[in-house]
C-alpha cells in the first residue's frame, strides 16, 4: 500500500476509488447535511427558502427564476456550512479567547451574510418587479 492509498484522516482504511468513491463521498455529505440541521442558522435558512418558494409562486415567478433562488440558497447553504467548519475547528484548535478566533469566526459569518443578502435582494426582486 503506497501512501496514496491511505485516507485524508491518516487511518490505515484505503482510499476508495470509482464508484466506491462516489458513495462513500455522498455519505460523507449527507452527514455533514445532518449536522447542518443541528445548527439553528441552517434551519432558518431552510424556512427561507421554503417561504421564497412560496412568495415566488404567489408572485408567478418563471422556472428560471425557480433555478436562480435554488442555485442562490445552495450557496446559502455552502457558506453555512463552510461557517460552521471554522467555528468548529476555531473551537478544538483555540479554545481560549482570542482576536484571531474572532476574526475567523467572523468573517465566516460575513460570508453567509453576504450571501443571504444576495438570495434577499433576488426574492425582492421577483416578488415586488
Amino acid at each position: 500500500m503506497t501512501d496514496g492509498d491511505i485516507s485524508p484522516a491518516g487511518n490505515a482504511e484505503p482510499k476508495k476509488h470509482g464508484l466506491a468513491h462516489v458513495f462513500a463521498a455522498t455519505g460523507y455529505s449527507w452527514g455533514g447535511f445532518r449536522r447542518a440541521l443541528r445548527e439553528t442558522a441552517f434551519r432558518h435558512e431552510l424556512l427561507f427558502l421554503f417561504g421564497s418558494s412560496i412568495l415566488f409562486a404567489l408572485a408567478g415567478a418563471t422556472s428560471t427564476d425557480y433555478v436562480l433562488l435554488i442555485i442562490l440558497f445552495m450557496l446559502v447553504f455552502a457558506f453555512e456550512a463552510v461557517n460552521t467548519a471554522i467555528e468548529e475547528l476555531v473551537d478544538r484548535i483555540s479554545p481560549e479567547v482570542s482576536d484571531m478566533a474572532r476574526h475567523a469566526k467572523d468573517l465566516g459569518s460575513f460570508a453567509v451574510f453576504c450571501s443571504l443578502v444576495s438570495a434577499g435582494l433576488f426574492v425582492a426582486w421577483v416578488v415586488l418587479f
